[in-house]
């Protein structure tokens, strides 16, 4: 088979073996033979057809067992396909969040190794008790009680050994075979599977260092520092490596067990409130959230404080992607879908130069006719959540990795309400949040803050228009390009620009006529002197004359010159 022939050049020949056999096992050998073949066969162009994958083949239950089968990486694979529902359908998407990381914890003896040869002491000069037997067993790490020589209580996550090299290898395999898929099927082609292992790359390795998600807690402990309600566990910097995490333990009862928070006098409903609210917070104040809030990563302390204990998967927001999404919220709690359009638009998750704008608006506006006077409280960020993913399938609009973890984080976070008999709305919970957000946006020190920024960018772009105004000229005189100039408004530019020139011109002849009258007539020279008889002026000479003339000539252009000029209303 060709398969044998592609995986021939890869240090991981094993395991790509392993890969085939799965697939050939689930009724996929003639995908194995086109995916994994180097040879290209010669055929006539009318000879092409389209690859295409027999009906059923790809049920979304043979798929979740095909990623179950191939191990670890691929199972963290299909839990990130499972949160992208703008690309697979409903049925796969509920399919793969059946995905769990079942697979046997590893020896003690291992954990030893790795803990000693990342702390460099003696398991037993660290901790003065260390529970051999796991607590808790996932693909990349594993977790334990231990007692430190002080006395407090921690658990000690530790990572896999070969973990980072199993995942590279199969980062490579994943690479390759989306590739093919990529060139092989249509299907795969509007997929975009290669789009998929690079945003599984950025997030496991993430997941897989200690020192990101110990980070991550101590963001969260300096964000909630003055709230009595939530409960963030320390981290112990000094027992904490890139593959060793050992952190305060949490004692209490996990948020799901509602029969025995009740028995323990404890509110269910309020601790769906202090979920609420945190994540709110989270949100709309501090744009980093915890994206995996589910049962067993929520410890209610015997007090009622809630504690999130698991930090292995958050999210960031910027802010100006929190203003987007307040606004989106806020939309569909205030029934402004104008508000939701024209969210989408300044996210960028819609081109006016590509999307019908009064299609989408209307299917914005039918698809969301349900909530139409209906209360906040009676509104599902559910339901929000798949008219969003209803117009993201239709319009082809791939949403940003966080945008689609922080909705998936807002259903799980309702999910968890609904547990705890709450009948309290994320919505309702997060409006006051999102409006102060927005609020927050135009108070003084965040518009000087926003100019700084502008500023920041003109300078960036003044830096660079000389290069492309030089790039386009240049283009131009080779002849690769052409500009063209249209100018509107000069049409009466040549009327006034003569007017104003005659306006001068009649000026300087009346300045001459003044200067010129005025030394004719002090000239002491008479030229044809001769008498007037009439009202007695005796003799004058033709020089008076002339000057006098001047006078007049320079007088009734001077008044003719101001009465133009004052009834054209530039005076």
């Amino acid at each position: 088979m060709g398969f044998f022939r592609a995986s021939a050049g890869f240090k991981g020949v094993r395991r790509f073996g392993s890969i085939a056999k799965v697939l050939i096992k689930h009724g996929l050998g003639d995908v194995v033979e086109r995916v994994m073949s180097r040879k290209e066969k010669q055929v006539e162009a009318d000879q092409v057809k389209p690859a295409t994958l027999k009906p059923g083949v790809l049920s979304p239950r043979r798929v979740r067992l095909i990623l179950e089968e191939l191990g670890p990486s691929f199972v963290k694979l299909g839990q990130l396909m499972s949160t992208r529902a703008d690309i697979f359908p409903p049925e796969y998407i509920s399919e793969l969040r059946k995905l769990q990381d079942r697979v046997p914890p590893i020896a003690y003896s291992e954990v030893e190794k790795v803990i000693e040869e990342e702390l460099k002491q003696p398991v037993k000069e660290i901790f003065t008790e260390f529970n051999r037997e796991p607590f808790a067993a996932a693909s990349v790490a594993q977790v334990h009680h231990a007692t430190l020589p002080s006395g407090e209580k921690v658990v000690v996550k530790v990572i896999r050994p070969g973990i980072t090299k199993r995942v590279r290898e199969d980062i490579r395999l994943m690479y390759y075979l989306a590739d093919k898929i990529e060139k092989s099927f249509d299907l795969g082609r509007i997929l975009a599977p290669t789009n998929l292992v690079r945003e599984f790359e950025r997030t496991i390795f993430r997941e897989i260092d200690m020192l990101i998600e110990a980070g991550s807690i101590e963001k969260f402990a300096h964000n909630f520092r003055e709230v009595d309600e939530l409960y963030i566990p320390k981290v112990y910097w000094d027992y904490t490596t890139k593959s060793v995490l050992v952190m305060e333990r949490i004692d209490g009862i996990k948020m799901d067990h509602v029969d025995e928070l009740k028995a323990h006098g404890i509110d269910p409903k309020e601790v769906a409130r202090i979920g609420l609210r945190s994540f709110s917070r989270q949100l709309m104040e501090f744009g980093f959230f915890h994206a995996d809030p589910h049962p067993g990563n929520t410890i209610v302390m015997f007090d009622g404080r809630v504690s999130l204990v698991d930090f292995g998967i958050t999210g960031y927001l910027d802010e100006e992607t929190m203003r987007q999404i307040a606004n989106i919220f806020l939309g569909y709690a205030e029934h402004d879908y104008d508000m939701v359009m024209d969210a989408f638009l300044e996210a960028g998750l819609i081109d006016e130069e590509t999307t019908d704008l009064e299609s989408f608006r209307v299917d914005l506006k039918d698809a969301s006719e349900a909530f139409y006077g209906r209360s906040l409280q009676s509104i599902s960020v559910k339901d929000v959540y798949d008219q969003i993913i209803y117009l993201a399938l239709k319009y082809h609009i791939q949403l940003p990795r966080n945008l689609l973890l922080l909705l998936k984080t807002f259903v799980q976070t309702e999910a968890l309400g609904k547990i705890l008999e709450s009948d309290a709305s994320l919505l309702e919970f997060i409006k006051p949040y999102a409006k102060k957000l927005l609020e927050r946006g135009y108070d003084a020190k965040k518009i000087f803050k926003n100019i700084g920024r502008d500023t920041r960018y003109v300078g960036k772009y003044a830096k660079v228009m000389p290069k492309f105004v030089h790039d386009i000229l240049r283009q131009v005189a080779k002849g690769k390009q052409r500009v063209e100039i249209w100018h509107e408004g000069f049409q009466q530019l040549d009327i006034k620009f003569e007017k104003g020139l005659n306006r001068l011109t009649v000026g300087l002849v009346i300045s001459a006529s003044i200067i010129a009258a005025a030394m004719v007539l002090n000239s002491a020279q008479k030229v044809l002197v001769f008498n007037v008889e009439f009202l007695g002026l005796g003799p004058v000479s033709l020089t008076t004359i002339l000057g006098i003339v001047g006078y007049v000539i320079a007088t009734v252009l001077g008044v003719w010159l101001i009465v133009s000029i004052y009834r054209s209303g530039k005076l």
